[in-house]
């Protein structure tokens, strides 16, 4: 395999990791998501609110302590308001197509608020997946790349050193 097959390899990893947290975070937010639509008498989009809430902080542990462990650790305040910046965008997408679901069809019934609830999960989840990987969990520099870079300019130095003053002229 040619030199680009391992960065696929690593995004691929990548996608597994997100999907596991994520698929975690799934069970997590329909169980909560039923939990209290069943065990309260709120509306169902505020039940899926206080889901996908919960659902939030269990994915930013679970991604940054598995998914992005290796990814820049140095501006956790920054990561952590980037993450729940793009985590509200995602939880209006999510929580929209329910509400309209819901309030603008009448689809109301616990399967088809589950459906629809499923079917935003899966739409925000492109949308956080993408954001989260380009602008929250950024890449550190390959080692690779950072050794070549260093031994470029290692020679760099070595030539200037190296390199032989011009000759004065004597007037």
């Amino acid at each position: 395999m040619g030199r680009g097959s391992s960065g696929l390899r690593r995004l691929f990893r990548e996608v597994a990791k997100f999907g596991a947290v994520g698929g975690a975070g799934l069970l997590v937010n329909l169980a909560v998501f039923n939990l209290v639509r069943h065990l309260t008498d709120l509306p169902v989009v505020r039940a899926s609110i206080i889901a996908t809430v919960v659902a939030i902080v269990f994915n930013y542990i679970g991604f940054r302590y598995f998914t992005y462990r290796d990814r820049d650790k140095s501006g956790r305040t920054k990561e952590l308001t980037l993450f729940l910046l793009f985590s509200a965008v995602g939880l209006v997408v999510e929580n929209g197509i329910l509400y309209t679901a819901t309030y603008g069809f009448g689809w109301d019934s616990p399967l088809q608020s589950n459906i629809f609830k499923f079917l935003g999960i899966g739409v925000a989840t492109l949308f956080r997946f993408w954001s989260y990987r380009t602008w929250v969990f950024k890449t550190l520099p390959a080692p690779e790349l950072v050794a070549s870079a260093e031994s470029l300019l290692e020679e760099a130095d070595r030539k200037r050193v190296a390199r032989p003053r011009s000759k004065q002229r004597v007037g």
